[in-house]
Parts: structure tokens; sequence; C-alpha cells
């Protein structure tokens, strides 16, 4: 008994040691994990990450000893159940996740296992002998003989994910030496400085989050606009739209400043400002035509050298 209490408060001060020194925390799935996946992730995440596996009776307990304390931790409660574990890290998050996914193992089918994704048999010549083409009929899989040999003709789905393998499924699939699903450490959850959210919000990218924030301010600032009621993103274009009325009501009177000016008269006297383009583009025509009329008259000069010469010889 002593050393069961001893174990405990062993776990608990380990428990929270890694609670206080790590921001986030992977609530990982361990379900068909081998003690050899177990030990190569934990290489691969040495120096980047910390593993802890523990009942789940003791983790709550745990976690309710430091809530107290930490209030945030609560969080956690309701993911600690099944067969899960924690995986600890300071780390960038899409590169933990990454490392935590990435040790996969094939692993033939059992029968009662759950499929965790659709199972298909190829179409091709399976080598084995006619003898077992009632095998194959039985499951419905289409079959022909082929050079004394059992051929499947066409593709076929034999397990739909979600379901469990039956017998002659994990049999048949056995005998075509498929192994069809893979094994490794899932996530089911990501706590990270006080909030917990699912591990999908980490393929969100930076753009689609800055996307989705200026569209917000933009949204503020309409309705902050159109209700009168000044916020921070509406500022600016409050600010703007007060200028334009104050330049609207200077036009309109007397009253004027030296920036102002400029406009008032730009107003005033609109071909004073308008009169200097034309101008400068008939200044840049005439050059171009004085020399397409020099380039004429020298043609004409050759033309009429040329007739006088060729008289000569006539």
């Amino acid at each position: 008994m002593g050393g069961k209490a001893e174990n405990k408060a062993g776990y608990f001060e380990k428990l929270k040691g890694l609670l206080e020194e790590f921001s986030s925390i992977f609530v990982v799935t361990v379900d068909n994990v081998s003690s050899q996946q177990m030990h190569e992730i934990r290489q691969s995440l040495r120096g980047e990450g910390v593993v802890l596996m523990g009942k789940n009776t003791m983790v709550r307990r745990a976690i309710k000893g430091f809530i107290s304390d930490s209030p945030e931790y609560e969080r956690l409660l309701p993911f600690v159940k099944g067969n899960v574990g924690f995986v600890f890290t300071n780390g960038d998050l899409k590169t933990i996740r990454d490392k935590i996914l990435a040790n996969k193992v094939a692993a033939p089918a059992r029968a009662g296992a759950v499929a965790p994704a659709d199972v298909y048999v190829p179409a091709g010549n399976t080598g084995m002998e006619p003898g077992k083409t009632s095998f194959f009929q039985a499951l419905g899989v289409p079959t022909k003989i082929a050079r004394g040999t059992i051929e499947i003709t066409s593709d076929l789905k034999l397990v739909e994910a979600g379901s469990k393998v039956g017998a002659s499924e994990a049999t048949l699939l056995n005998m075509l030496n498929i192994s069809p699903f893979t094994y490794g450490m899932g996530i089911s959850q990501v706590y990270d400085q006080g909030n917990t959210f699912p591990p999908s919000v980490l393929d969100i990218e930076e753009s689609q989050l800055l996307k989705s924030f200026t569209s917000a301010i933009t949204t503020i600032a309409c309705i902050s606009l159109a209700a009168n009621f000044p916020t921070l993103p509406s500022v600016m274009h409050s600010v703007v739209n007060s200028y334009k009325k104050v330049l609207a009501v200077a036009v309109e009177t007397e009253y004027g400043w030296p920036e102002i000016e400029e406009l008032k008269d730009r107003i005033a006297n609109p071909d004073a400002y308008a009169s200097s383009a034309p101008a400068a583009a008939t200044g840049g025509d005439a050059p171009a035509a004085a020399e397409e009329k020099e380039e004429e008259n020298e043609e004409e000069a050759e033309e009429s050298g040329d007739e006088g010469f060729g008289g000569l010889f006539d």
C-alpha cells in the first residue's frame, strides 16, 4: 500500500511539474499503439516534447487537485477518457503535431476490429487455386479463372470505415497479404495557454486568419458608421468623412485656409489648369510634323536628280 501511495505522489508531482514547465499539451489517443512505437515517438520528440501516460482516474484526481491554484486546467478534464495520454511541449504546435502523427505502422486486419478507413480489394490475379473460388463468391468478390488461378475482375469495397471487420473479411485480406490499416498516435484535443481546441485548427493558414480579421474589422466599421457610434475601426473613416464635409462647406462659403485655396481656384478656373495639357501635346507634335515634311522634301529632290541624270544617257 505504501508503495502505491508513493507512486501516486510521484506521478502527481511529475504531472504538476510538466504542467508548470510547458504551455501546450496534446491530448493523444494511443489505441493499437505498440510499445516499440511509443519508444520511437519519444525518441523523435526528445528535446522538444515529453510524453506522459497514466490511468485516467489518477490523471483526473491529480488535475482536480491543481484546479484551486490553476483553474484553467479544468478544461482538460472532459478529454481525459478512453485510451489517452499527454504530450507536453513549448515548441511549434504544427511541427510537434506532424512528428506525433508521422509514426504509423501497417497492420493486418483483425476480426472484430473497427476499420479506421474503407478497405478495397484491388482487381488482379491472386495466384490462388480455383478450389477457393467459393470463398470469394461468399463475400461477393467478382472473380474468374485465368491460367489456372483465381483473378479478381474489378475493385471491390470489402469493409467500410467505422464498421467492424468480420472473420471472413479478415481471413480474405490476410490470404491476399493485404495490411489495410495503419496505427499510430492520434490527437483528440490541443491545450495551449489555458485554451482547448480541436487539432483541425492547426491547419488554418495565417492568410485565412488575416482575411477573417479584415472582414470583421470592415463589418464593425460599417455598423459603427451606420449607427453613428464611434469605435476604433470606424474612427479613421469618421475623420475622413468629417474632413470631406468641411471641404464642402469651405467651397460653398468664403471661409478658407491656405490648403483649400488651390481647390477653390481649380473649381473657379478649370480652363487655366486644363490648357497646359493640349499645349504640351501640340508642342510635341510640331517637331514630328516638321521632320516628316523635311523627309518629303529630300525624297522629291532625289527624284528630280534621278530624272536629270537618266536623261543625259538617253
